[in-house]
């Protein structure tokens, strides 16, 4: 009897503390260096964004946070990282749902948008479409007159073919039956060089700090909105919805952050309620500016609502599995 209770202790003792703990265990996560992987090149709003979120998660998680820049293949590397790492919260990514849900729709890159782990919202880009101030179209009902009257030959600048905006332009003729004849482009730079060159009429275009300044240059003229309602500070200019275009609302960019798929809950929490703490940061508001934050901060629920509704809107329309 006395050998089996040795036993049976010695059982329960390896039970208890045997094995090491994974850093996904730990309750003092994190417990060393944190990679916030970015599919961007370095410099740009997108970028400006993951480095003032990650300087906040450093100082709030303890720990330091490194910002990767993997840009190229539409998101597809920086995903593709995140994904095959392992899911205990010290590899990090920035993602928007083109990146985990366009790009599988349209490319064999070995992952959807299951497998990774909504953390929170870090900021939303509404998208709008501009012509440049000497433009002929001088409102949206001009511009879509003008497009009806010529099919396909009015030329609207996007940032890629499959991103969101282009897909909205597809619907944009197949759903309503404009028909403009997209152009894509790397970016809102070569976007903005395009449009003020007259090398294309128009740009469906994140509006980003960068595009705000030629609005508020009068560079650009804005005629409509991409979000469901219009924006405090562009009040004077329409939704695509009030120009009879409905639905076509998911041609801005919402980034989030995420962890690879099997993040712990108590991991998703812990970096919640840091996202939450950030989004109200001084710091944090100054670099990303408040537009872009909105009102109130959206966790791991919402974000993953936002990839989830893009894929039933675009799955079909893009023939992904």
């Amino acid at each position: 009897m006395r050998a089996i209770a040795i036993i049976a202790g010695l059982l329960l003792l390896a039970g208890c503390g045997g094995g090491a703990a994974s850093p996904a265990d730990d309750a003092e996560y994190p417990t060393e260096e944190i990679r916030l992987l970015v599919p961007y090149a370095a410099g740009g709003p997108t970028d400006l964004t993951a480095r003032a979120y990650g300087a906040f998660l450093e100082r709030d998680l303890g720990q330091p946070v490194v910002v990767e820049n993997l840009p190229g293949g539409s998101g597809a590397l920086a995903t593709q990282e995140l994904v095959q790492a392992e899911p205990d919260g010290h590899t990090l990514a920035l993602i928007t749902a083109g990146t985990v849900v366009l790009t599988p729709l349209v490319n064999e890159v070995g992952y959807t948008a299951a497998d990774v782990t909504p953390v929170g919202v870090l900021s939303e880009v509404p998208s709008l479409l501009a012509v440049a101030a000497d433009s002929p179209h001088q409102d949206i009902d001009a511009f879509v007159a003008d497009a009806r009257a010529r099919p396909g030959a009015i030329t609207v600048g996007v940032p890629g073919a499959t991103t969101p905006q282009g897909i909205e332009l597809q619907r944009l003729r197949d759903e309503h039956g404009v028909e403009v004849t997209v152009v894509p482009f790397n970016g809102n730079a070569e976007m903005t060089t395009a449009l003020l060159g007259g090398n294309v009429d128009a740009v469906l275009i994140n509006a980003s700090q960068d595009v705000t300044a030629n609005i508020d240059a009068g560079e650009f003229r804005p005629l409509a909105v991409s979000t469901e309602q219009r924006l405090d500070w562009l009040p004077g200019v329409p939704t695509l919805v009030e120009a009879g275009f409905a639905g076509l609302t998911l041609s801005g960019s919402t980034f989030g952050l995420a962890g690879p798929a099997g993040l712990p809950e108590r991991v998703v929490t812990r970096l919640e309620d840091a996202l939450r703490r950030a989004h109200d940061a001084p710091e944090v508001v100054a670099a990303v500016d408040e537009r872009y934050l909105g009102p109130q901060f959206r966790g791991a629920a919402e974000m993953r609502a936002v990839l989830d509704r893009t894929r039933a809107v675009y799955e079909p329309i893009l023939g992904g599995a």
